[in-house]
């Protein structure tokens, strides 16, 4: 007579069915064509049908098993299930491992950034500065491209030493990532170095080197050429994380892989355009502070007075411009990408749990993520519906409305470093705008305490800009590549937790002796100052 296999066996086996197909087939997900998921699922659930059937007539006939059940196993089919306790303590194990590879990441990518975003925004205050000095034959302006051009050479440097790693962490700590999706970022990542890098670093000795060689026209071409590389390599850059945002021009390959299908699709993502101004605008926004800080310096302690009033002035001008820039269009146009293609990231940036008409956008306030609400808040009424939808009624999601396994992992962390990214947005906005003021009234360089706020403000754009990358990023999870790949699949399977700590480590004392190094060799930049107007020969000379 058949044996009836017991209920607790059969729910155990639907169960287990249903987590793995909600695994590998939910929304968006494109790895292999799902007849093979579904034929993997189904080949999990006779094994343990079999093995639970196995079981339950070995102990009706005293331990001996049957042996119509005495079957190979299937082919392919997965490995034999460890004890439970051996499944749990591998599943901490993986866990850990994957949060050391994202700090090992994070931390990597946001020392190395602090380099770039100065070199991106100061390309183009030495472009300025080289253009005024080709109108106005003015040599002041040559002598101050020249002492910005020492500190981006510095800055340009670094960012190349500790950005080299990171190309290296694709293949160590996410091999499975690099794997999967190597035929798309490849593209871009190929293009930044073969074509911006290059351009870049090769105009950037002429400009530094071939000055006396070159006429003044030549000598601007060169400071545009690296202008245009460190912009062109920005842009392949944002080019590589807006398709992990809002991937396009893909297609998958017969073993699950993800190709190009269309470069144009690739490089005109509609993510692109305002992700990439938002973060070109931000380094205009760092290097002005950076430019108007050290003319503060010098115009307090009265050393070099002619440079510190230049540099103020275009640094006032040139911040006062992008710090608004930053808030609208780019700004605005970045938070609508959310809005329609990451809904639950925007909920979570806003602290907004529920759905409602006529959401309040919140100016401060603590998520608690365990109750689902935004404890002691401050908020503007209406304020998030018109500036997401247009309407002041409009309904916005909140996180109700999306599944758990959808909302990004740090909520609480993605909330404090977006709203730390918009407090010092209008900030900077409000500085700029006195510092233009008083600029406008031709009492800023006598003005001390302005002069001090300029001054003191140098640090904060490099926290803004670290801000919102986190935002961008931790806004993004769970999803590798959104609605593609989940993080949990990406990180490379074969690198402990040990491993990858052993390395955080190791870059993280690498990392405080060239943090050293660079402060270094910038205060002697500045300490030395700009160079000195040539005096003329005594006619007894």
């Amino acid at each position: 007579m058949r044996q009836q296999l017991p209920g607790q066996t059969l729910q155990t086996a639907a169960l287990v069915n249903e987590a793995y197909l909600r695994l590998v087939d939910v929304e968006g997900v494109r790895w292999q064509d799902r007849t093979h998921f579904f034929a993997v699922s189904a080949q999990m659930m006779r094994r343990i049908l079999v093995d639970s059937a196995r079981a339950h007539l070995a102990d009706r006939r005293g331990g001996r098993l049957p042996h119509v059940y005495n079957v190979n196993p299937i082919r392919n089919s997965p490995p034999e299930r460890p004890p439970r306790a051996c499944r749990r303590a591998t599943i901490f194990n993986s866990m850990d491992a994957l949060t050391v590879h994202r700090l090992h990441f994070a931390f990597t990518v946001t020392f190395h950034y602090l380099f770039p975003q100065l070199t991106m925004g100061l390309a183009l205050l030495i472009l300025v500065l080289k253009t005024m000095a080709l109108r106005t034959g003015n040599e002041h302006y040559n002598r101050a491209a020249r002492f910005w051009a020492k500190i981006f050479a510095i800055n340009f440097a670094m960012g190349v030493v500790t950005g080299i790693p990171m190309e290296f962490q694709f293949g160590t700590n996410w091999a499975r990532f690099s794997k999967a999706a190597g035929g798309v970022i490849g593209q871009t990542l190929a293009m930044e170095g073969v074509f911006s890098f290059f351009l870049e670093s090769s105009f950037l000795g002429v400009f530094l080197f071939g000055e006396k060689r070159l006429g003044p026209k030549a000598h601007w071409v060169a400071a545009f050429l690296v202008f245009a590389g460190s912009w062109l390599s920005g842009f392949f850059i944002v080019a590589t994380d807006a398709w992990m945002q809002h991937p396009t021009g893909y297609r998958i390959g017969g073993h699950g892989e993800i190709l190009l299908s269309s470069l144009w699709g690739l490089l005109l993502n509609p993510w692109l355009f305002w992700q990439y101004l938002h973060n070109m605008i931000g380094s205009v926004v760092t290097a002005s502070f950076v430019m108007a800080s050290v003319g503060a310096f010098y115009l307090l302690t009265r050393r070099h007075e002619e440079s510190g009033r230049t540099f103020v002035r275009l640094g006032v001008i040139a911040g006062t411009v992008s710090a608004i820039l930053m808030a609208f269009p780019t700004g605005d146009g970045q938070v609508h990408n959310i809005v329609g293609h990451q809904p639950a990231t925007l909920a979570a940036m806003e602290g907004l749990f529920h759905t409602q008409q006529g959401a309040p956008l919140a100016i401060v306030g603590q998520p608690d993520v365990d109750n689902r609400r935004l404890d002691n808040p401050l908020t503007v009424p209406n304020a998030l519906s018109f500036l997401t939808y247009r309407r002041w009624k409009a309904e916005v999601k909140g996180l109700d409305a999306f599944p758990p396994d959808r909302w990004p992992d740090n909520i609480p962390l993605l909330y404090y470093s977006y709203h730390i990214m918009v407090g010092l947005g209008t900030i900077f906005i409000a500085a700029m705008a006195l510092a233009a003021l008083s600029l406008w009234r031709g009492a800023l360089y006598r003005s001390r305490p302005v002069l001090w706020l300029i001054m003191l403000m140098l640090p904060f754009p490099y926290i803004a800009n670290t801000a919102g990358w986190i935002t961008a990023e931790v806004g993004r999870q769970p999803w590798l590549v959104y609605g593609m790949m989940r993080t949990l699949a990406g990180s490379s399977p074969h690198i402990s937790a040990g491993n990858a700590l052993f390395t955080l480590i190791g870059f993280m004392g690498i990392y405080t002796i060239l943090a050293i190094l660079f402060l270094f060799l910038v205060y002697r930049e500045i300490e030395k100052g700009p160079e000195r107007p040539e005096e003329p020969l005594s006619p007894a000379v």
